[in-house]
């Protein structure tokens, strides 16, 4: 059991915990950087079609979009290196590194979504990020 504060925590539960998240964030990420980057046409279209209700963006959906797919690609690189080197279990370099990554991407993409006024698209990317701080929970109290 670890003990922070007057929280105890099954160790076993943690680990798992932290593997649930570098699994969800390795299939959420790589697959969009993979999206992305297999139908560049497409999604920049939908890129350009998003920020048109947002100006100070429009003219930088280039660099938004290769940012993002960069942002997305290195989340779930370093989350899957997490699972497959087992880093998860201790917190490792991979793991916490795949989480820092996720966890911006999100942030990218609620900024992105605030910014062209799509409330909704940012109310989903607010559960993703939920799901990001627990697991940066899950690798805070077992350290």
């Amino acid at each position: 059991m670890e003990t922070v504060g007057t929280l105890i925590a099954d160790r076993s539960f943690l680990v798992f915990a932290r593997f649930a998240t570098m699994a969800f964030f390795a299939i959420v990420f790589l697959q969009s950087a993979f999206d992305k980057v297999t139908d560049q046409e497409g999604n920049q279209a939908y890129f350009r079609d998003v920020f048109k209700a947002a100006p100070t963006l429009q003219s930088l959906t280039g660099p938004l979009f290769w940012g993002l797919t960069l942002l997305e690609l290195g989340a779930g690189v370093f989350c899957a290196l997490g699972l497959i080197t087992f880093s998860f279990v201790s917190g490792g370099f991979f793991a916490s590194w795949g989480l820092r990554f996720a966890t911006l991407a999100l942030l990218a993409l609620i900024f992105g979504q605030r910014m062209a006024k799509d409330y909704g698209g940012a109310a989903v990317v607010a559960a993703y990020m939920a799901v990001a701080l627990l697991g940066n929970l899950a690798f805070a109290i077992g350290k």
